[in-house]
């Protein structure tokens, strides 16, 4: 292969969405972040999973992002027949573990979005830790009805 073509690929490689690969961020590893479509100033949900492989607890504080207003830690829970959501202060992320955000339960809530959420497109997403910092996701986003990452 020639120089010039593996410098191609190498920038090819490089550009490839930050969705479609696995995060660290200090001990932490954030995996196949996702959400799903969404029409414009409705409401959107990301979700992703989290591996705290150090030797400390951390917690996700919160998170933002330019395509909604606000955005909240939100949590699914059952009440007699009926599934709830409400939001939570922070999600903790035990040592040695995999916290997943997923439909059904935990996950961050996009309020007021800003513009549509299109198949195929990204949504920028910076998560806040108590230990580990700030680290910048991007979104996947799938169909309106996808149950769990394409990958």
């Amino acid at each position: 292969m020639g120089l010039n073509r593996r410098i191609l690929l190498t920038g090819l490689l490089a550009s490839l969405p930050a969705a479609a690969q696995d995060l660290r961020q200090g001990d932490l590893v954030i995996g196949h972040p996702w959400t799903r479509a969404a029409g414009a100033n409705g409401t959107g949900a990301g979700y992703l999973s989290i591996r705290n492989g150090g030797a400390a607890a951390d917690r996700l504080l919160g998170a933002s992002t330019p395509a909604a207003r606000t955005v909240e830690l939100h949590t699914m829970s059952r009440e007699g027949e009926v599934m709830r959501m409400r939001p939570v202060t922070d999600i903790a992320l035990p040592s040695g573990q995999t916290v997943t955000l997923a439909p059904g339960g935990l996950h961050i809530m996009l309020i007021g979005l800003t513009a549509p959420l299109a198949v195929g497109g990204e949504v920028p997403l910076t998560l806040r830790f108590e230990r580990a910092g700030e680290v910048t996701v991007r979104l996947a986003v799938q169909a309106a009805g996808a149950r769990q990452p394409a990958h």
